[in-house]
């Protein structure tokens, strides 16, 4: 089937739109999850417009080629990773901002534009895009679209699916749809735009999104506050919410990661304690609720400092985006993405630590700190070629930790291939046999992004 299947491609593509060097298959057959899928994909494609999109479906449905659509390959959870058999599709090609309106606030946008470029293009007109994952310099809006990604901004603005307010989905038999709107309200038929939102490839493949944009705000002001332990800045969370302060970013890093930062970019933060808590205020009163962030965990903080310098503050965001790339440093990583209800934050915090003292591994524990959302990484032996069964001992249970507390397995990666095990836990039967219908019925021969998500 793979000669008749390139044969095909060939016809619609040109020569620089189909790969099949095994160097470059085996590139794009993974992503950042660490997940290693046995095999090659047959062939990688390029399409650069909406209907190279159709063609490449049309022939893949058409031969029941497995395809997986693939943006930056920054995903966290295996979604986008390919094995024998399976065609990639990249929108790396389909990067246009094709619409900016500074009055409606929106952005009509192709998924293969970096998240940063969207935002910077968005500042021309003193506007932004408001979702920001710790990977926003190198990861594309469809993939933020396909696991309905979060990031440092969450805590205030929500996640990916607040700022869609419509797409355009090439489906598994080539068809094409819109959904959604261009307004800020519409409520016509169901909301197919949320249920593509997060659907991991699983659904259709958006080829182009209209998103909401935000004003930057006049002022923004940054908290730093270190803690003698994880513990106390999960608590110190808790005291911000329970002070009813709403910044746009809490994040809270843990001994290990600081140590991790340190080692890579020559910081001194581990000496300055055992976590820290990074917190931004934004509008015309950011100065005056980061005092009110002072006030609320100044009897939990070792240290706090107040800056509405943006150099410093830049300075302090790094930090967190250069945590993971830090930790990659120290060996081979499983990120795993759990969320809790707030208020026990530091419950969840706690018995992350417990469990990896229980299973003698190592846990580096970052968190969207202002919506209840963990990220433990293991931290592993670079030669282990597979996860090591203590580490999946101690994500087991660090999930089923995440649904006795009334949260979820995954807030903001997806489930990918690293977490189907335990979806049914989650969803119940009933739950999951409706979204296996729902899936039969938008992608009937089972083509698209196969043993992914459900």
């Amino acid at each position: 089937m793979t000669d008749e299947l390139v044969a095909r491609l060939g016809r619609v593509l040109a020569a620089d739109q189909v790969r099949t060097d095994p160097d470059f298959l085996r590139g794009h057959r993974h992503d950042r999850s660490g997940w290693e899928p046995d095999g090659l994909p047959s062939v990688v494609v390029f399409p650069a417009t909406t209907a190279e999109v159709q063609a490449v479906l049309r022939i893949a449905d058409g031969l029941r080629a497995p395809v997986v659509v693939r943006g930056a390959g920054t995903g966290l959870a295996g979604a986008a990773t390919a094995t024998s058999g399976e065609l990639v599709l990249s929108t790396t090609r389909l990067d246009a901002i094709t619409d900016i309106s500074p009055i409606d606030q929106t952005a009509v946008v192709q998924p293969g534009v970096l998240t940063a470029d969207l935002d910077r293009a968005a500042a021309a007109h003193g506007l932004r895009y408001a979702p920001d994952p710790g990977s926003v310099e190198i990861s594309t809006i469809g993939g933020n679209i396909a696991t309905n990604a979060g990031g440092l901004r969450c805590a205030k603005y929500g996640v990916t699916r607040d700022s869609v307010f419509g797409l355009e989905v090439v489906l598994a038999d080539g068809s094409l749809i819109t959904t959604g709107q261009r307004t800020v309200k519409g409520v016509t038929g169901y909301d197919l735009t949320g249920l593509f939102v997060g659907s991991e490839g699983t659904l259709g493949v958006v080829t182009s999104a209209t998103v909401r944009l935000r004003p930057i705000p006049v002022a923004t002001a940054t908290v730093a506050a270190f803690f003698d332990s994880v513990e106390l800045a999960a608590e110190a969370s808790i005291a911000i919410t329970r002070a009813r302060i709403q910044p746009a970013v809490a994040e809270l890093l843990d001994a290990t990661v600081l140590a991790a930062v340190d080692a890579a970019q020559g910081t001194d933060l581990r000496v300055r304690g055992a976590a820290l808590l990074l917190t931004q205020t934004d509008g015309t009163g950011a100065m005056a609720e980061a005092e009110a962030v002072r006030a609320a965990i100044a009897d939990l903080a070792s240290t706090v400092s107040i800056t509405d310098d943006p150099v410093v503050a830049d300075e302090l965001v790094a930090v967190r985006r250069l945590a993971l790339p830090s930790l990659e440093k120290q060996g081979r990583v499983l990120i795993e993405d759990i969320a809790v209800p707030r208020s026990r934050l530091a419950e969840a915090v706690a018995a992350v630590t417990k469990i990896a003292d229980r299973h003698q591994v190592t846990v580096a524990t970052l968190a969207h700190a202002g919506d209840g959302n963990l990220h433990p990484i293991f931290v592993f032996d670079r030669a282990e070629r597979a996860v090591p069964a203590p580490v999946w001992a101690a994500a087991g249970e660090v999930f089923a930790l995440a649904l006795r507390l009334g949260g979820t397995l995954t807030g903001e990666h997806g489930v990918g291939v690293l977490k189907r095990q335990w979806v049914a836990e989650e969803l119940g039967e009933d739950n999951l046999a409706l979204q296996h219908g729902l899936k039969r019925l938008f992608d009937p021969h089972g083509t698209l992004n196969p043993g992914k998500a459900l």
